[in-house]
C-alpha cells in the first residue's frame, strides 16, 4: 500500500478515535480537550507500545505532515475577508493588541532569559531553546511544524519534538488554567454569563450539533458544472502558497544569511493577503468565501495537531524533562500574571472576556481563545469577539507564527541570543509604556 495512503488512514483513524473517546469519557468533555489532542495521545501511546515494529518511513512521513499543513492554515487566514480600514482596526482593537503584544514579547523575555542565563549553563540546551516558549505557546503545533526545517538547518533536529511538547502542554494549560480562571471570575462576580459544565446540554458536552441547528460550513461561490466550490477554494489556497514560495525564493536570492533557514508559512499568509487584495481590485473577491476557507483551515489544523502529537519523540522529551518543565512553568506563570494584571488596566469594558481570549490564544491556539470567550460571553453581548478578531489582524502577521516568530529563531542562531533578548526586552517595555499611557488616558 502506498505510504501516503497509510499515513492518511492512520491520521484519520486517530481523529475518529479521539472524537469517539471524547464522546464516551466525561472527563475529556469536562476538560474541553480537542479530539485532535486526544487522538494524537492515542497515536503516541500506540507508536510507543509498538516501537520498532512500526516502519520508520511511516513515522517519518507523519512527522512531515505538520510542516506542510501549516502553510495551508496560514494561507487561508485572510482569504475571503473584507479587510477593514487600519484606522477602524486600531481604534477598536488597540487595547487588546497591547495586551497580546505584552504577553507575546514577555514570552520571549522569559524564554530567552531563562534559557540564556540558566538552562544553557546547567541543563546543556542551546540558547535557542528559549524560543520554544513563544513558538510552542503563542504559535502552537502548526508553527512548530513549520519551523522544523529551520531547526534542522540550525543543526538542532530535537527542536521539533521539544516544540511539539511545549505546544501540547501549552494547549492543555490554556484550556485547564483558562477554565479555572473563568470559574474564579464567575465566583468573584466579574462575569455573569458563564454556563457551568453541569448546566450545559448533553449535545454541548459531547460537541455535536443538533440536527435542526447545524450551522452552514460556508457558501458555494461557483457553480459545480464549472468547478466544484471546494476544489476552487483549495486551488486558491495553492496559489497563495505559490506566491509565498516565490517571496521566499526572492528573499533567499538576497544572500542574507537570516533567510537561509527561514520557514515558508508566514509568507503564505502574505501570499493570501496579496491574492485577496488583487481579487478585490479586479472585483472578483465575491468568488472567495471565508467560511469555506475556515473549514479548510480547521481540517488542516486538526490533521496537523493529531500528527504532531502522535509523533513526539518521548526519548527526546525525557532527556530534556527538567528544562522543559522550567520553561513551561515560567511561561504559564508569566501569561497568567500578564492577563490578570494588565488585562483590567488595559481594557475597562469587558476586560475579563477580552483578556481570557488572549490567554487562550497565547497558550494554545486561536480556537482555544474563542472557546474560552464563548464560555464567558456565549451570546456575544460584549465587544470582546469583535475586539479579539480585529486584534488578530494586527497581531498574527508578526507574532504567534508570524514574521517575527520565524525571524527571531534564525537571528538567535546567526547572531546569538543576547541581542534578541535585549530587543525583546525593549519591545516589551515599549508595549508596557503603551499600556500605562492607556491607563492614564482612561483616568482623565
Amino acid at each position: 500500500m502506498p505510504l501516503a495512503i497509510i499515513v492518511f488512514i492512520s491520521l484519520s483513524g486517530l481523529l475518529v478515535a479521539g472524537k469517539l473517546a471524547r464522546l464516551r469519557i466525561p472527563l475529556l468533555q469536562r476538560l474541553y480537550l480537542p479530539s485532535s489532542i486526544i487522538g494524537g495521545a492515542i497515536g503516541l501511546a500506540a507508536l510507543s507500545a509498538l516501537g520498532d515494529r512500526v516502519d520508520p518511513e511511516i513515522t517519518s512521513a507523519m512527522r512531515k505532515v505538520p510542516g506542510f499543513l501549516i502553510n495551508v492554515v496560514f494561507a487561508t487566514l485572510f482569504l475571503g475577508t473584507k479587510l477593514p480600514s487600519l484606522k477602524r482596526v486600531v481604534s477598536l482593537a488597540f487595547p487588546q493588541l497591547v495586551l497580546g503584544q505584552i504577553i507575546a514579547w514577555g514570552q520571549y523575555v522569559v524564554g530567552l532569559g531563562l534559557a540564556g542565563f540558566v538552562l544553557s549553563r546547567f541543563c546543556d540546551v542551546p540558547p535557542c531553546f528559549g524560543n520554544l516558549l513563544e513558538v510552542g505557546f503563542e504559535g502552537g503545533h502548526g508553527t512548530v511544524g513549520g519551523m522544523a526545517e529551520s531547526f534542522a538547518a540550525a543543526g538542532w533536529s530535537e527542536g521539533a519534538a521539544l516544540g511539539f511538547t511545549v505546544a501540547t502542554v501549552g494547549m492543555v494549560v490554556g484550556i485547564v488554567v483558562g477554565m479555572a480562571l473563568v470559574n474564579w471570575a464567575h465566583r468573584k462576580g466579574i462575569v455573569s454569563e458563564v454556563v457551568p459544565f453541569e448546566r450545559r446540554k448533553i449535545r454541548e458536552r459531547l460537541g455535536v450539533h443538533a440536527r435542526r441547528m447545524r450551522p452552514a460550513a460556508g457558501f458555494q461561490t461557483v457553480m459545480s458544472d464549472s468547478i466544484d466550490s471546494l476544489a476552487w477554494h483549495l486551488a486558491i489556497v495553492g496559489v497563495s502558497i505559490a506566491i509565498g514560495f516565490g517571496i521566499l525564493w526572492l528573499l533567499k536570492l538576497t544572500g542574507w544569511g537570516v533567510f537561509r533557514g527561514f520557514p515558508l508559512f508566514p509568507l503564505c499568509m502574505i501570499g493570501g493577503i496579496l491574492l485577496q487584495l488583487c481579487a478585490r481590485a479586479v472585483k472578483k473577491d465575491l468568488m472567495i468565501d471565508h467560511g469555506q476557507m475556515e473549514r479548510i483551515s480547521g481540517a488542516a489544523l486538526d490533521f496537523l495537531v493529531v500528527s504532531a502529537v502522535a509523533t513526539i519523540s518521548l526519548k527526546v522529551v525525557a532527556a530534556h524533562l527538567v528544562p522543559l518543565a522550567a520553561l513551561i512553568v515560567a511561561g504559564a506563570a508569566w501569561s497568567i500574571f500578564a492577563v490578570l494584571w494588565f488585562g483590567p488596566r488595559c481594557m475597562k469594558e469587558a476586560w475579563f472576556e477580552r483578556a481570557i481570549a488572549d490567554f487562550g490564544q497565547a497558550t494554545g491556539v486561536t480556537a482555544t481563545g474563542l472557546m474560552l470567550l464563548r464560555t464567558v460571553d456565549p451570546d456575544s453581548k460584549t465587544c470582546a469577539a469583535a475586539s479579539f478578531g480585529y486584534k488578530q489582524l494586527l497581531h498574527e502577521p508578526f507574532m504567534g507564527g508570524g514574521l517575527w516568530t520565524a525571524l527571531a529563531f534564525t537571528l538567535v542562531v546567526e547572531h546569538g541570543w543576547l541581542p534578541v533578548f535585549l530587543f525583546s526586552c525593549a519591545m516589551l517595555a515599549l508595549w508596557i509604556i503603551c499600556a500605562f499611557i492607556r491607563i492614564r488616558g482612561t483616568h482623565h
